[in-house]
């Protein structure tokens, strides 16, 4: 039994994991989450490659299965809501595909986690961390509440805007870099038929799309090309009054979907960035997931990136028996081909998700089609292929153990 006790700042996908992991490593870990409960809210996301092999291993995979939304793949359509090209599920295989046939909500996979570790981790709601002091016997954390605890070892897996982060590491703006677009996320009720389809209407520098829930409603998604604008992540009010401004005449069902996002308490706008770090441990602090190494929502990798980072941190730090210096080396020098590979964007980046021209919109589309023939099918997998980033450990102390 590892006598060694954890702090996880952040109760997502990434903290529940590592806490999950932690436990399977006899390490004793505490949960500590800003929102008063579990944020049940959010977007699909994919679990894919590496990612999936952890949820094998964890023992989830049936939960997940049962949760998965039902959806084709991507489809392009026009003005109309005429379909221009597809992207199935099935198209391509592996980390990189930009569809994958395992789409579950974001809140879903939370609750799934939050399960797997409710018996045996103790989770706080509705505090957060104020101040750390790392010293050489433990980190003497401060809450909000006013609380003083000390802990072996914190983990910041709070997410892009980590406070962790910014107290261990210093500003976000050392290490967040905007790469140029905003995307926001809204729940549509009632979205009409959408036959499992993910559909995309784009128009240069702008972009709406719908993706089918599990019970009938959507995710509407609303992109759009860095206006100059002072977007302030915290104003929502101010946020959905540029949405009005951004895609005023826009086609398709641009009216409706700003109307749901108008009436969406949940509704979520944040710019489309990557988390760029020399290092992601300092002294007895470490983080995991998009506090450290977030690869943008364009890479599709979110969530397979904390869960494979949980696992590796979680895994080495029992491995190393309390030899912090140790097991942060590690946990850097494993996940660090794989986060490279993960931070990369699909040909065409951030222009190729949102193409300022008609031409490459059209361009868009042709190579959309042409994806299903061979050669190109063959030549973009090759292109997208991530799952050679690295071989997985299987740390000796671990089994899966399947819930009920």
């Amino acid at each position: 039994m590892n006598e060694y006790s954890v702090l996880i700042s952040g109760a997502g996908i990434a903290g529940p994991a590592l806490a999950h992991w932690l436990h399977r490593q006899g390490i004793r870990s505490t949960i500590v989450e800003q929102a008063p409960d579990l944020r049940l809210g959010g977007q699909a996301v994919d679990l894919r490659g590496l990612g999936e092999v952890v949820a094998q291993r964890m023992g989830i995979m049936s939960r997940v299965r049962e949760r998965i939304v039902n959806e084709k793949g991507l489809r392009y359509i026009d003005s109309a809501g005429r379909e221009l090209a597809t992207m199935p599920a099935d198209l391509f295989v592996g980390d990189g595909s930009p569809v994958t046939e395992i789409e579950i909500m974001k809140g879903d996979l939370t609750e799934i986690l939050h399960d797997l570790v409710a018996d045996h981790t103790e989770t706080i709601f509705g505090d957060r961390i104020e101040a750390l002091s790392d010293g050489p016997d433990g980190v003497e954390v401060t809450f909000r509440s006013g609380g003083v605890r000390t802990f072996d070892f914190v983990v910041g897996a709070d997410g892009i805007h980590s406070g962790v982060r910014a107290l261990a590491f210093g500003p976000e703006s050392d290490y967040v870099v905007h790469l140029g677009a905003y995307l926001g996320y809204c729940t549509v009720p009632d979205p009409g038929p959408l036959d499992d389809w993910f559909d995309m209407y784009s128009e240069p520098g702008r972009m709406l799309a719908l993706r089918p829930e599990r019970g009938g409603s959507a995710k509407a998604m609303l992109a759009f090309a860095d206006t100059g604008a002072d977007v302030d992540r915290r104003d929502v009010a101010s946020q959905k009054r540029l949405l009005h401004e951004v895609f005023a005449g826009m086609g398709w069902r641009s009216e409706e979907l700003l109307a749901a996002a108008d009436a969406d308490d949940e509704f979520h706008l944040d710019t489309v960035s990557q988390v760029h770090m020399d290092a992601w441990t300092r002294g007895r602090v470490a983080l995991v997931g998009d506090a450290g190494y977030c690869g943008s929502p364009l890479t599709g990798m979110g969530t397979s990136l904390a869960l494979v980072g949980a696992y590796v941190l979680a895994g080495e730090l029992g491995r190393a028996e309390g030899d912090h210096v140790a097991a942060f080396a590690r946990y850097e020098e494993i996940m660090r081909p794989y986060v490279a590979t993960a931070h990369t964007l699909a040909p065409g980046g951030v222009d190729g998700f949102l193409p300022r021209g008609r031409f490459m919109l059209r361009m868009r589309v042709l190579s959309a089609r042409l994806m299903h023939h061979w050669p190109m099918r063959q030549i973009v997998a090759r292109m997208l292929d991530k799952s050679e980033a690295i071989e997985l450990p299987d740390y000796a102390s671990t089994s899966v153990t399947t819930m009920p």
